[in-house]
């Protein structure tokens, strides 16, 4: 297991998912719809920082938790790119792009969950 949350490459992805996200919304159609911005915004920032905020407890079952809440934000986040797709907002080729990026991500929570409960440290670190 990591020793760092910085060691973990799941954040490390997630921190890189959500780069590639905000550079999206940086462009002028995102402007005129600030409510998908926000959600968009939002879901893909809080991919990590569940991560984050998970990895500091004491717990593999408390750190599990904030895994399950991080893999859905990924999901909710596919779902707003998708959003942004019918919009024209985006093609079909960076659509596939950010999908192909978030499913990775969520294979890999999927995988440290399992682990986690599988371990079920008390006194994590």
């Amino acid at each position: 297991m990591a020793k760092s949350l910085d060691e973990l490459l799941v954040y490390q992805k997630a921190l890189k998912a959500a780069d590639e996200v905000s550079k999206l919304l940086e462009r002028n159609v995102f402007a005129k719809d600030s409510r998908l911005r926000q959600q968009l915004g939002a879901s893909s920032e809080r991919v990590a920082s569940l991560i984050a905020e998970g990895f500091a407890l004491k717990t593999d079952r408390h750190f599990a938790s904030y895994l399950y809440q991080s893999r859905g934000s990924s999901k909710e986040t596919r779902t707003q790119l998708r959003v942004a797709l019918g919009r024209k907002y985006l093609t079909d080729h960076e659509l596939t792009a950010h999908q192909d990026r978030y499913v990775e991500i969520e294979k890999m929570l999927t995988g440290l969950i399992h682990y986690l409960n599988r371990e079920d440290w008390e006194q994590r670190g």
